[in-house]
C-alpha cells in the first residue's frame, strides 16, 4: 500500500483517540463530549469549526493555500448503539447500555487522521469540508444537518463516506456504482374485528384470522407484484393479539420492515400493502388501519463519482485491495440523504474477521452491532490516507 508516510507515523496517536472514543460512547444526538473532543482536535490543527448542525454535528472547513477552487465533503458519523459492551479490555465503554458497536469511533479517528494531515498538506487550491454527523443509528442525523443547512452554509459538489465491514479482509475496499445499501421502512397495521368468546367465535369478527390470511396476502407483493429482478424484502416481525386462551380479541397488531433498493420499487410495495390491508381486511369483516414509515432511501452511489472512489483504491492500495464484486447490502444508511443532495460515493472498507482484537474481547463474533466486535485499528492510516488523497485528486481532478 502506498500510504502516506506521516499519517502512518502517527496513526499510533489517532488509535489513542479512537480508544477513548470507544471508551466514552454517546447515543444519537447526545454526542457532547465527542463533539467536543472532535472540534478541540480540529482547531488544534489549525482548522475553523462550525458546530451546532443536527444539534450535536460538527464541520471543519479545511481552505487549500492554492486559492480558490471546488469543493467536496468528508463525512464520517460519531453516534453509538444502546447496547451492552461484551468486551472486558482496557478501552471498553464505560457507559452502562451504551458502546460502540458499530464502529463509528474508527470512523471519526480515521477522519480525524486525514484532517490533521491535511491541515499540514493544505498546498490545494479549493475547499475540504470534514463532517461529523450524529445520530446515524436510526435517527437520521445526515437528514437533521441537511435541515439546519450543511449543503446551503457549505456549498459542495460531491460528498464521500466510508464504513468499516467485518468479514471482509482488513484493509480491503468494496465499492459499486448505483445500490450499495437499502431503503429502511417500517409498518404497522391495526386489524379491529369484534371480541368474542372463544367457543362462540360466530358472535365475534376475529382479527387473528383475519392478521393471518394478511400475513400470507403481503407477502404476494414481492413474489407476483414486484419484478423477479429487483431485490425486495418485506418482513413481517411482529404479530401481538390476544390475552386469553378462551377471549377473541377485538384488536391484532402487526409490524414489520421494508426494504428496497429503489424509491420506484418502494412507491410500488407501499401502495399495494395498503392496498391488500384494506381489501383483505374487510373481506374478513374487519377494518384495518395502515401506517407506513420511510426511514432512511436506499445508499445510491453516483456512477461517476464511483469509478473515481475505485481509482483512488487502486492507486493507493493496488487493484488486489478493490473488490467490485460485492453485493450491496439489506442494511441501511443514512448517508443516502447526503447522496439525494450531491453526488457522491459511499465505500466499504474492511475490518477483518476479529483476530486484531485486544486480549479480554468478548467470545461472541465481532461483526457489526455485537457486544464482542471493536474496530480494526490497523485501518486507521489506511482509512486516513484514503480520505486524503481522495480530497485531494478530487479537488485536482475538478479545478
Amino acid at each position: 500500500m502506498k500510504l502516506f508516510d506521516p499519517i502512518s507515523a502517527w496513526s499510533h496517536e489517532i488509535a489513542a483517540i479512537r480508544r477513548d472514543l470507544h471508551t466514552y460512547p454517546e447515543l444519537a444526538f447526545e454526542e457532547t463530549r465527542t463533539a467536543d473532543q472532535v472540534a478541540s482536535w480540529l482547531e488544534k490543527w489549525d482548522i475553523p469549526v462550525h458546530r451546532g448542525l443536527g444539534g450535536t454535528g460538527v464541520v471543519g472547513i479545511l481552505k487549500g493555500t492554492g486559492g480558490q477552487g471546488p469543493s467536496v465533503g468528508l463525512r464520517a458519523d460519531m453516534d453509538a448503539l444502546p447496547m451492552q459492551e461484551l468486551n472486558e479490555f482496557e478501552h471498553k465503554s464505560r457507559h452502562d447500555g451504551k458502546m460502540h458497536a458499530c464502529g463509528h469511533d474508527g470512523h471519526t479517528a480515521m477522519l480525524l487522521g486525514a484532517a490533521r494531515y491535511l491541515s499540514e498538506h493544505r498546498d490545494f487550491a479549493g475547499t475540504i469540508y470534514l463532517i461529523f454527523q450524529p445520530a446515524e443509528e436510526g435517527f437520521g442525523g445526515a437528514r437533521e444537518m441537511i435541515k439546519d443547512g450543511l449543503f446551503s452554509l457549505f456549498p459542495m459538489q460531491a460528498v464521500f463516506g466510508l464504513h468499516n465491514w467485518p468479514g471482509m479482509p482488513a484493509g480491503t475496499f468494496g465499492v459499486l456504482p448505483g445500490a450499495m445499501m437499502a431503503s429502511s421502512n417500517t409498518f404497522e397495521i391495526r386489524i379491529e374485528g369484534k371480541g368474542a368468546h372463544g367457543g362462540m367465535p360466530h358472535l365475534g369478527v376475529d382479527p387473528i384470522m383475519a392478521a393471518v390470511q394478511l400475513a400470507q396476502s403481503l407477502q404476494t407483493i414481492v413474489s407476483r407484484n414486484v419484478d423477479p429482478l429487483e431485490p425486495v424484502v418485506l418482513s413481517i416481525t411482529q404479530i401481538h393479539a390476544g390475552s386469553a386462551d378462551n377471549v377473541i380479541p377485538n384488536e391484532a397488531v402487526m409490524r414489520g420492515t421494508v426494504r428496497t433498493f429503489s424509491t420506484e420499487a418502494l412507491d410500488l410495495v407501499e401502495t399495494r400493502m395498503r392496498e391488500l390491508c384494506e381489501q383483505s381486511c374487510a373481506a374478513q369483516g374487519c377494518k384495518a388501519e395502515f401506517d407506513f414509515d420511510r426511514r432512511y432511501p436506499p445508499t445510491i452511489n453516483d456512477p461517476e463519482q464511483a469509478a473515481f472512489c475505485a481509482q483512488v483504491i487502486r492507486e493507493l492500495a493496488g487493484p488486489d485491495k478493490l473488490r467490485q464484486d460485492i453485493r450491496p447490502s439489506m442494511g441501511a444508511e443514512d448517508f443516502s440523504f447526503m447522496l439525494q443532495e450531491v453526488p457522491g460515493c459511499y465505500v466499504w472498507l474492511g475490518n477483518g474477521d476479529g483476530d486484531h482484537r485486544s486480549p479480554g474481547h468478548g467470545m461472541g463474533p465481532c461483526m457489526l452491532h455485537n457486544g464482542s466486535y471493536d474496530f480494526n485499528d490497523a485501518l486507521i492510516p489506511i482509512g486516513a490516507s484514503y480520505w486524503a488523497k481522495l480530497a485531494l485528486d478530487w479537488l485536482a481532478q475538478h479545478h
